[in-house]
């Protein structure tokens, strides 16, 4: 067995020429500059062309790492000064839109599954976890046996169920008076989650 083999009978892989990988690459201009076609001017203006572009994006990169590391910021302070100012609008945003304390028999008919309550045959929802004081109040509401509903009014709902600020508002002080419940209104119910 011959280890020593003739160069000349050895096949080496040689990688493909630059032309080829330019002409499958997706680098935009690459296929251009390197071709097999002889036209110097044209491939010299592409050079040209990807080498500026180059140095610009080089530039810009450049410029805002700098920018970066100055850590700038700016500061912009307006004090305006109001003698009468109008009192501010107050958002209330709860989770738990309705009080279950008043959640009626004929509620529960109508919107207990939309309450996430009952199911869609006026079945308690998950009565596994539901706590046993509120599962036996809501044993009695549910029983629907001879049960005659009476008509319902959604917005009646949402006004006698909602939370009520009498009960919610603790204190309440404004530029130096105190306010109560009475200077609150309600502008819209809006249950958009």
């Amino acid at each position: 067995m011959d280890l020593k083999a003739d160069p000349e009978d050895v096949d080496y892989k040689r990688p493909a020429p630059i032309e080829v990988f330019a002409t499958r690459s997706t680098l935009h201009g690459i296929s251009h500059m390197f071709t097999y076609e002889r036209k110097y001017v044209k491939r010299s203006l592409w050079i040209v062309f990807f080498m500026a572009s180059l140095g610009v994006l080089v530039m810009v990169c450049v410029d805002r790492v700098q920018f970066y590391f100055e850590y700038p910021h700016v500061t912009k302070l307006d004090e305006v000064a109001a003698s009468m100012i109008v009192f501010p609008a107050v958002t209330f945003c709860n989770l738990n839109s309705f009080r279950f304390s008043q959640v009626t028999h004929n509620d529960l008919y109508h919107a207990g599954d939309f309450l996430a309550l009952l199911n869609g045959r006026y079945e308690i929802r998950d009565p596994h976890l539901v706590e046993e004081s509120v599962l036996k109040i809501l044993k009695e509401k549910t029983d629907f046996a001879d049960y005659r509903p009476r008509p319902f009014n959604m917005r009646e709902f949402y006004e006698r169920t909602g939370h009520d600020i009498k009960e919610m508002l603790l204190s309440c002080s404004y530029r130096g008076t105190e306010c109560s419940a009475e200077h609150f209104k309600v502008v819209s119910l809006n249950t958009a989650k």
